[in-house]
């Protein structure tokens, strides 16, 4: 004889309004049905209806999601109940600088693949020439943002502090420059000067004063700490630009 199972249930509240609707509603409403559970989704349609229920259970939030006549709370506290992990937006990670690097490696090797190659070294110019140009968009989205990391360790930005603002332009310039082969007599000047001053930079922050800090090289906004990721980038630069001087026709 079967026994019968008992169905896991859940009562989710979360605001689906005209000009608003919650994402981590969505989340909690998705991750519940994907640990199995019956949902009996309540949509808060209004803010009148959202502050009801908020005053109702004593509650500052919403999405709330109760099991068993329980209430679990939020998307983060539901993420908790079933064991998942719950991102810290204050923890340091070096995702932001990765996702650039594989994206920009990636789309060197397609580059190269279309103009008739497969490997070449021509590959490594486009890598630095796109990651260049990647990152300045990174920063040119709030420079304001940018520039207030950035004086936090780089040299000549606490001396004069227009580069913070300057080093943006300054980089995507040099990055498409590089990216067309073009100007290289303006282009490498640019990003060796911009490598060399960062490599300083950052080896004084993190290697000689121990300094703890936040790398601004993915915007104002990054939790990417401050260290040999950002030493390299600034290195590679150097390097990229010593390569367009010796050889410039090779590239």
């Amino acid at each position: 004889m079967l026994m019968a199972t008992s169905k896991k249930e859940a009562v989710l509240y979360r605001m689906v309004m005209k000009d608003h609707i919650c994402p981590f509603g969505l989340k909690s409403l998705d991750l519940l049905k994907r640990e199995g559970y019956e949902v009996e989704d309540h949509w808060l349609r209004t803010r009148e209806e959202t502050d009801s229920f908020q005053k109702e259970h004593g509650v500052e939030t919403t999405p709330q999601t109760f099991i068993d006549d329980a209430r679990i709370g939020g998307n983060d506290a539901l993420r908790r109940f079933f064991g998942k992990d719950v991102r810290d937006p204050q923890a340091t990670s070096y995702w932001p600088v990765l996702a650039v690097f594989v994206t920009t490696a990636l789309i060197s090797v397609a580059a190269n693949w279309a103009s008739g190659s497969i490997m070449t070294v021509r590959i490594y110019k486009w890598f630095i020439a796109f990651s260049t140009c990647v990152l300045a968009i990174l920063k040119l989205r709030d420079v304001e943002s940018f520039s207030n990391m950035f004086l936090g360790y780089d040299l000549l930005a606490r001396r004069w502090v227009r580069y913070a603002y300057l080093y943006p332009f300054g980089e995507v310039l040099a990055g498409v420059l590089m990216v067309a082969g073009a100007l290289v007599w303006l282009s490498a000047p640019i990003a060796f000067f911009i490598g060399a001053v960062g490599s300083w930079s950052v080896f004084q922050a993190v290697y000689i004063e121990k300094r703890e800090l936040k790398c601004a090289c993915v915007g104002g906004d990054s939790n990417v700490p401050l260290g040999v990721v950002s030493l390299t980038e600034n290195l590679m630069m150097v390097a990229m630009a010593l390569w367009m001087i010796m050889k410039p026709v090779a590239l």
